[in-house]
């Protein structure tokens, strides 16, 4: 009864109800980036290809940046997004893309986890601390691990897409592609639009 009174004073003072559902759906309440508002800035120690060292987002400017937030190494939906990801890179870095795994664990237990799985050819990055998660709107704070979420940094730096997915359904590698493909066309993209379809006219806003 107290979140249902919740939800009706929310509407009453025209307060949007969308966290509310996403608590309800998913246990994810925090508020997301604005869109278009700059990515923030990180330095983290990482793993690609079996080599540790350290890793910024500035590093990428130019580029399209895929920040794939995961809940932990060695769990048991997450290997199966990151070797979807995996697979998917050079279709991803065709579109001059490229993929950044985040979450909680040490670089150690990444590299053994990228090992176990038969390497990885995409930074895994540590963010121990949670600061990065935390910064952009997606630590668990009742478990301190990220969420899984996907946002997309563009070639300037700005948040372009995000999404988080609930704990128990792994992303889809061929949905970030789509919207990869839809925001590189910088025009307006309709529902199921696919890459080779027609886009609508450019001189429309929304």
């Amino acid at each position: 009864m107290a979140a249902l009174a919740g939800v009706a004073a929310a509407c009453k003072s025209g307060i949007a109800v969308t966290a509310f559902r996403r608590r309800a759906a998913t246990g994810y309440t925090r508020p997301m980036l604005d869109l278009n508002a700059p990515a923030p800035p990180f330095t983290l120690d990482g793993t690609s290809a079996g080599v540790v060292r350290r890793f910024s987002l500035a590093d990428f400017r130019g580029k399209w940046v895929v920040l794939f937030f995961y809940p932990a190494d060695f769990t048991f939906v997450c290997p199966t997004e990151v070797v979807g990801f995996n697979r998917r890179l050079p279709e991803l870095e065709a579109l001059d893309a490229a993929v950044l795994g985040i979450s909680v664990d040490d670089v150690e237990t990444h590299r053994a986890w990228a090992a176990e799985l038969g390497g990885v050819a995409f930074p895994l990055l540590s963010d121990k601390s949670g600061d990065v998660c935390r910064a952009y709107g997606v630590l668990n704070d009742a478990e301190q691990r990220a969420w899984r979420a996907t946002v997309v940094v563009s070639p300037a730096g700005k948040v372009a897409y995000q999404v988080v997915s609930p704990m128990n359904v792994g992303r889809s590698v061929e949905e970030t592609l789509r919207v990869l493909h839809a925001l590189a066309t910088g025009r307006l993209c309709p529902a199921d639009w696919q890459p080779g379809q027609p886009t609508l006219d450019p001189d429309l806003r929304y």
